[in-house]
């Protein structure tokens, strides 16, 4: 188990995924990833988590260089911690302030930055936010 996994099972999943409800439209369907990656489906399909698997699969791998290793911070004013984006706008990744003890932008980005990379490789879903009417 890698440590951002184990950081994110120490923040306990259940308070990540409130977390995102607190930040996210609640009308919208989202899929979070086991190290924070919440992939917000603007479009949904039928199999939301294949979607987000598609979309992660693309922008979330770290390339060095090129915009797949650029991210911003975004200081979160409804929940403790940070929302690290990338180069999709509907993908982002949550850090939590219990994971670094150090909270410089650079190191929260690197972090966050991390734990997409991780997440775009492993695609392991935890959590699925369905809000299609039926």
């Amino acid at each position: 188990m890698s440590p951002s996994t184990v950081n994110l099972l120490r923040m306990n999943q259940t308070a990540v995924v409130e977390t995102w409800r607190r930040l996210l439209d609640p009308a919208k369907c989202w899929v979070l990833f086991a190290h924070g990656t919440c992939v917000i489906l603007m479009e949904p399909a039928d199999d939301l988590a294949q979607q987000a698997i598609s979309l992660l699969r693309k922008y979330g791998p770290v390339h060095a260089g090129t915009p797949a290793g650029d991210f911003n911070i975004i200081n979160l004013d409804d929940a403790p911690g940070w929302a690290i984006t990338g180069h999709h706008p509907d993908v982002l990744t949550y850090v939590d302030p219990g994971e670094l003890e150090d909270h410089d932008d650079l190191t929260v980005g690197l972090f966050g930055r991390n734990k997409r990379d991780q997440d775009g490789h492993e695609l392991q879903v935890i959590h699925i936010e369905d809000k299609r009417a039926f």
